[in-house]
């Protein structure tokens, strides 16, 4: 094995499916994709463990095949949670650091962080992450990173995004039955925007819509940051139930009439008939699919700008809305998008890697992707700091550490 190479695991465990991206990465940082798979999920619902059983016994039959793929034993991972619990919270917090002459050090920002965070966040909730959106010195705002500067007065506003502590011990034990590690746990929206947003988006000011199967995320970002999380409990599923009820058919054909037959643009000529089945055909009517399907869709987009007005983000982002998920797969959902949420939409895909990339390069695989970029970077930050014990450099997951070395 190539020692100037390491590597990471992003793992997304799904209500419906749970994937798996192993990357190895080089001494410069490239990423390079050596193993993949993804599997039918169990016991999960609406994003949250129901038992541990049904996600250890997915998860460890879904790695095998990745990890036979990539020649490399997961033992830890870094893995997505979703759920309505998962939130976003803005707080702030001020810190005296001395006299004026002091230069900020890592544990200042530290400090300074944890200050904005206790008291703010419930005790029944984990902090997932502390993203800093500005800094103040003395008074003076506007700082982005204040490492090095001087001051006596530290001052910080950040998004601090959160979820209830039994959902994230529930998954923390699934994985570990199944004899995975979760070093960190991230939001599946958060980890699917890491793999398919670029600077000038996130600068500028964008939101990421994961569609998944039971739950439907969205995450917005503007002046580089990540700025608001909030969770739709309905997804894609929901469509496919629906249809499977109101045809009187099992969720299997629903499910292929959804795919093979429904687009997200409603307004053209189709033939008013949808046939199935080879040995046994059957017939619906196009119109009543059609009319199943775009209420559903309805009922998802309008809790997605519910989601955005309460951001404040609502038609106020030039770089518009990214799709992901499994959900992004159906045909033209990204037309129907456009019209219900008045805004830019596009369909996202992971981009930029190398290895066998090609085959995760699709919306589905974008937060298990993501995930893996983070591990990487964020190992990549952790390698630099023990390679300079006399100057701490700080990152966003100082706080994050403190948390994780309790386990």
């Amino acid at each position: 094995m190539d020692n100037d190479k390491r590597f990471v695991t992003g793992l997304d465990v799904g209500t419906e499916n749970v994937r798996a991206v192993i990357a190895s990465v080089n001494k410069e940082g490239k990423i390079a994709v050596v193993g993949y798979n993804e599997g039918k999920s169990a016991g999960m619902r609406k994003g949250i463990p129901a038992n541990l059983a049904g996600p250890a016994g997915a998860i460890d039959k879904m790695l095998g095949d990745a990890e036979r793929m990539g020649g490399y034993d997961v033992r830890n991972a870094y893995v997505s949670i979703n759920g309505s619990t998962v939130i976003s919270t803005n707080t702030e917090g001020m810190i005296a650091v001395g006299t004026v002459e002091h230069e900020i050090d890592g544990e200042d920002l530290d400090r300074v962080e944890d200050v904005a965070v206790t008291g703010r966040i419930p005790a029944n909730r984990d902090v997932l992450d502390v993203v800093p959106l500005e800094y103040a010195l003395d008074g003076q705002g506007g700082i982005k990173d204040p490492l090095s500067m001087s001051g006596a007065r530290l001052e910080i506003r950040a998004c601090v995004i959160s979820a209830l502590s039994p959902n994230c011990e529930n998954l923390k034990k699934a994985t570990a039955t199944a004899d995975v590690r979760a070093d960190r746990l991230v939001p599946s929206v958060v980890a699917a925007a890491k793999a398919v947003l670029n600077e000038r988006q996130k600068e500028n000011g964008v939101a990421v819509v994961d569609l998944g199967a039971a739950t439907t995320s969205v995450a917005v970002y503007e002046e580089g940051d990540l700025q608001y999380v909030g969770v739709v409990p309905a997804g894609s599923n929901n469509i496919t139930n629906d249809l499977a009820i109101v045809l009187a058919i099992d969720p299997e054909l629903a499910e292929e009439i959804k795919i093979r037959f429904v687009t997200g643009n409603f307004d053209t000529d189709k033939s008013p008939a949808i046939k199935v089945g080879k040995n046994n055909e059957r017939t619906f009517d196009r119109k009543e699919v059609e009319e199943v399907v775009k209420a559903r869709l309805d009922e998802i987009f309008s809790e997605v700008r519910k989601k955005l007005k309460a951001a404040k983000y609502d038609q106020r982002l030039p770089e518009g809305i990214i799709l992901v998920g499994g959900g992004a797969k159906m045909r033209d959902i990204d037309l129907f998008a456009k019209k219900a949420l008045e805004a830019s939409v596009k369909i996202g895909v992971p981009a930029g890697l190398d290895g066998v990339a090609e085959s995760v390069e699709k919306p589905e695989f974008a937060a298990a992707v993501g995930l893996a970029m983070i591990a990487a970077e964020e190992n990549s930050i952790e390698a630099q700091a023990s390679k300079k014990p006399n100057k701490k450099p700080k990152s966003k997951t100082g706080f994050l550490k403190k948390i994780f070395n309790k386990f």
